[in-house]
């Protein structure tokens, strides 16, 4: 195709065993539906070629929704519109006003399917237009070359190239696209926290050769260049792109954790951010200002735009991105978007924008939420929450219904977790921790979970079921989940098997035959569970009938103060004792000489609404339910759940 059709030799640019993959037949099917989709009220085809506008987000759309694997493996999620060109207004714009046209470009190193490299074409384009207006076709190859993404999804490379192509036709009048000139598109198939130069060897090259450029002027001599390439990746055009410093750096990078242990531990060698169980959000906050301009003589510096989930500002794994990386670098803004209403975004998120240089400001402006989105809006774009965030960010000490915006002291926000509450929620926590005599830490033996058992399924049942098995009573003990603690009590409903002695020890359970009968079918299972490390129950030296581990230190004294995890609002309860506490329902120890009076009064304080207050700044906010759209929704605070 590519040969009659010239225009498409970029787009095609792709292995071709990807190009001749098979389709399955439900694939089959699920494509012609789609394509022959009509509108129910006027026949019409829902998806038509012939748009004026030429749109073709569609085709995104398409491929997210058609395979539920590739949207799990890569993180799929569309970029809405606004979000995008808010982001653009906030880089691109700034960037053109201080660059020459010639030095503008920009990169988004997560581009997806493409929605800011279009939304950035559609902004050069017409400068460029202007500027060369004797060549339609040179001018828009000018605009395409300051254009480039990566993205670790073929399929979504390919689907990026045709859109930037489309784009360029339509401001090129080719209707045809036997017809189409045959720009070059700079966009490949790679992991951008892998190619391109490494840190390391930027540093090495700073200090021991005097360099001021990355990755070209070391070659393939660089220490800890990656050279590793899948099938459907051109690794030099690749590095090529990734060796270079933009003038913005925008994207949507992946929410998600690594599941691949090897990949994780390659990001980890790489970006000092990666943290405890990391989320991506904190290896591309550092690639994203690594390939950004530098500050330069003219006191010029590149800018940075992203959308992120905003797990990395309570959870721990944050705590370097915030208190080493974003400290040294001139983050601007920090715009919380948890109460927008935005489709596809069922994790909450903030914008993060900013420049590459040394801080050149104390304070960092914010957006800070005070209310959700109260309904769902028939135009993403116009929802309340997002009007208020588009009308008042340039606006210092402005307060709505939904955020207020304030400049933040640098200092603060270089202090893990963030509390971003609006309304003088941070003021008043700040005022409620001055006032503090002790923390909790100060008072508590231990914090955290007693048990997980690895297989919840085969160790946890109802009563009937273990009283109809004849399990050994002694064998048994209350089940405490998360759940089932709430407003003072625990309505513990379910038993667990429990395989240890009086001493915590594990028992003898061959001497216990209708337990032993009832764990055996489990036995392969069991001793094959993974623990930390990735070693097995076995291979760690434990029982094959054990739990994953048990803290016996925490259910050596009776009484134990217990917490449900995740909840709309602090829940609290006392245990006088006997039960065992899934990984849902973690424990506070207080020194075995304290009291029940003493574990009631810390009880009744932990469950105060001074305390409910507190909490909901300091922990992380995981939302509420997500709409048919994917979106988070919410229409008050009180429905969400809080990770405690």
């Amino acid at each position: 195709m590519a040969s009659r059709l010239p225009g498409l030799s970029d787009v095609m640019k792709v292995q071709r065993v990807l190009l001749t993959a098979p389709v399955s037949a439900d694939m089959g099917k699920q494509l012609a539906r789609f394509f022959r989709a009509a509108n129910a009220d006027t026949g019409a085809l829902v998806h038509d070629f012939a748009d004026p506008d030429w749109n073709t987000r569609f085709l995104g759309d398409l491929y997210q929704d058609l395979s539920e694997a590739a949207r799990a493996r890569y993180a799929l999620l569309q970029t809405p519109a606004f979000i995008e060109s808010f982001i653009l207004d906030r880089t691109l714009t700034p960037a053109l006003d201080i660059y020459t046209l010639e030095e503008v470009d920009l990169i988004d190193p997560t581009c997806g399917s493409g929605h800011f490299l279009l939304g950035a074409f559609e902004r050069l384009a017409p400068r460029w237009l202007r500027q060369r207006p004797d060549n339609v076709n040179v001018a828009l190859q000018e605009a395409l070359d300051r254009i480039a993404g990566i993205d670790l999804n073929p399929y979504a490379v390919v689907i990026a190239r045709f859109r930037l192509l489309v784009a360029a036709l339509k401001m090129a009048q080719v209707h045809k696209l036997r017809l189409a000139p045959d720009f070059h598109l700079h966009i490949e198939t790679g992991d951008s926290l892998l190619h391109g130069f490494d840190q390391r060897d930027y540093t090495r090259a700073q200090v021991s050769l005097g360099l001021n450029t990355p990755q070209e002027n070391l070659a393939m001599a660089a220490d800890h260049l990656y050279r590793h390439a899948f099938a459907a990746e051109d690794l030099t055009a690749t590095n090529r792109i990734l060796a270079r410093k933009y003038a913005a750096v925008v994207g949507n990078p992946p929410y998600i954790a690594v599941k691949d242990r090897a990949v994780s531990a390659l990001y980890r060698e790489r970006f000092s951010s990666c943290h405890g169980k990391y989320a991506l959000v904190a290896p591309f906050c550092e690639r994203f200002w690594a390939l950004a301009k530098p500050l330069d003589n003219a006191q010029r510096a590149g800018y940075v735009g992203l959308i992120v989930g905003n797990a990395f500002m309570k959870r721990e794994f944050g705590k370097k991105l915030v208190e080493a990386f974003f400290p040294a670098l001139d983050l601007t803004h920090v715009i919380d978007t948890a109460g927008a209403y935005i489709p596809g975004h069922g994790t909450p998120t903030v914008i993060l924008v900013g420049r590459s240089r040394l801080p050149a400001s104390p304070v960092i402006r914010a957006a800070m939420g005070i209310e959700g989105e109260p309904s769902t809006p028939e135009d993403p774009s116009q929802g309340k929450v997002w009007r208020a965030i588009v009308d008042q960010i340039d606006l210092r000490d402005s307060e709505s219904e939904w955020i207020s915006v304030s400049d933040i002291d640098r200092t603060t926000l270089a202090r893990h977790p963030w509390s971003m509450g609006g309304g003088g929620a941070s003021s008043l926590k700040e005022s409620i921790e001055d006032c503090s005599e002790k923390v909790l830490s100060d008072i508590a033996d231990s914090i955290g979970i007693t048990s997980f058992t690895l297989e919840d399924n085969a160790y946890i049942h109802d009563p009937e079921t273990c009283r109809r098995q004849g399990i050994d009573p002694s064998l048994l003990r209350g089940m405490v989940v998360g759940d089932e603690v709430r407003d003072w009590f625990n309505n513990c409903e379910s038993v667990a098997i429990f395989p240890y002695g009086e001493d915590f020890s594990p028992a003898r359970l061959e001497n216990f035959r209708t337990a032993f009968s009832f764990l055996w079918p489990y036995r392969v299972c069991l001793s094959n569970s993974k623990m930390f490390g990735g070693q097995t129950k076995v291979e760690t030296g434990l029982h094959w009938f054990e739990y994953g581990r048990l803290t016996a230190g925490k259910l050596a004294t009776p009484l134990s103060i217990t917490f449900a995890f995740v909840a709309t609002h602090n829940h609290f309860v006392l245990d006088r004792g006997g039960k065992v506490f899934n990984r849902s329902s973690p424990v506070i120890k207080l020194p075995a000489s304290a009291g029940e009076n003493d574990h009631l009064g810390l009880i009744g304080l932990l469950n105060s609404s001074t305390a409910c207050f507190w909490l909901k700044q300091m922990f992380h906010n995981k939302g509420s339910t997500v709409d048919q759209h994917g979106a988070r929704q919410r229409t008050s605070a009180f429905e969400d759940f809080y990770e405690y």
